[in-house]
């Protein structure tokens, strides 16, 4: 594996099973770095195309490291009651801008005066922006106790989970392949005639294929029409919004199923 060390945080290429790299993140590991193995990674950060990326990476992250030791952030104990259940610890960004860790989750406090400075189309009315998505309105509203990393992470975030949000903020249009929310809409709407893969698997039946599940548009629930088809196995991915069916190439199928839930149906 490629590894690199930034302060105390070490980071690998992981190769996966598929051919593909993920970025891996360890914390002090206490050997030298050519005795670390896979084991000592335990943090997941996306996919990584090549080691030029993952170069690239780590170089952003250690620019992230020393720009976060110039924000002057404290920690701070804490036992504050948060939507997440009891704080276990505080980190102080600034002044009424704290982080709280929990039990099982976390996320950002702020002020009834700093909660009134998010735009209201980003702000919830208790103050509390939980860490997965909704901290990056915080960090938009607050640039200057994030780092230019933690910033660009919070325009991703937004651009793709709240682009409605984004435009009306900041008067623009994001373009296609520029939010993920707004291409899965087109996708959608493009789709939305056409059968949509909503389940598939490696057929036991017929070699070489796999068995999907396809409803119109890739809706679900009650009384959605369902039906089977056999996709070469060489040819299925299941891609970003889902896989669409060709109905001139791909067979519809009333066979067998490898299916738990469709064995013993009778063919529709």
């Amino acid at each position: 594996m490629a590894v690199a060390l930034a302060g105390e945080t070490a980071f690998a290429m992981a190769r996966a099973c598929d051919g593909r790299h993920y970025l891996v993140t360890g914390w002090r590991i206490g050997r030298p770095m050519p005795e670390w193995t896979r084991l000592d990674f335990h943090g997941h950060s996306g996919d990584i195309a090549d080691e030029a990326a993952f170069r690239a990476a780590v170089l952003e992250q250690a620019a992230h490291q020393r720009e976060r030791q110039t924000l002057g952030r404290r920690e701070a104990s804490s036992n504050a009651s948060t939507p997440w259940g009891p704080s276990q610890g505080a980190t102080v960004y600034a002044e009424d801008v704290v982080f709280h860790t929990t039990a099982g989750h976390g996320g950002f406090h702020l002020s009834a005066i700093r909660n009134g400075q998010v735009h209201p189309l980003l702000r919830a009315s208790d103050g509390f922006y939980e860490e997965d998505a909704a901290w990056a309105a915080v960090a938009i509203t607050f640039p200057d106790v994030f780092t230019s990393f933690e910033w660009r992470c919070a325009e991703r975030t937004l651009k793709d989970g709240s682009p409605d949000a984004w435009e009306a903020i900041f008067g623009t249009v994001l373009q296609p392949g520029e939010s993920r929310e707004k291409d899965r809409r087109a996708f959608e709407r493009q789709h939305a005639n056409d059968w949509i893969v909503v389940s598939a698997i490696t057929s036991d039946h017929e070699n070489g294929f796999v068995e999907v599940v396809a409803t119109p548009g890739g809706r679900r629930g009650p009384g959605t029409e369902e039906r089977r088809f056999l996709v070469p196995s060489d040819e299925y991915r299941a891609g970003r919004f889902g896989f669409v069916i060709d109905a001139e190439r791909h067979r519809l199928y009333d066979g067998p199923s490898s299916f738990i839930g469709w064995q013993g149906r009778k063919p529709s």
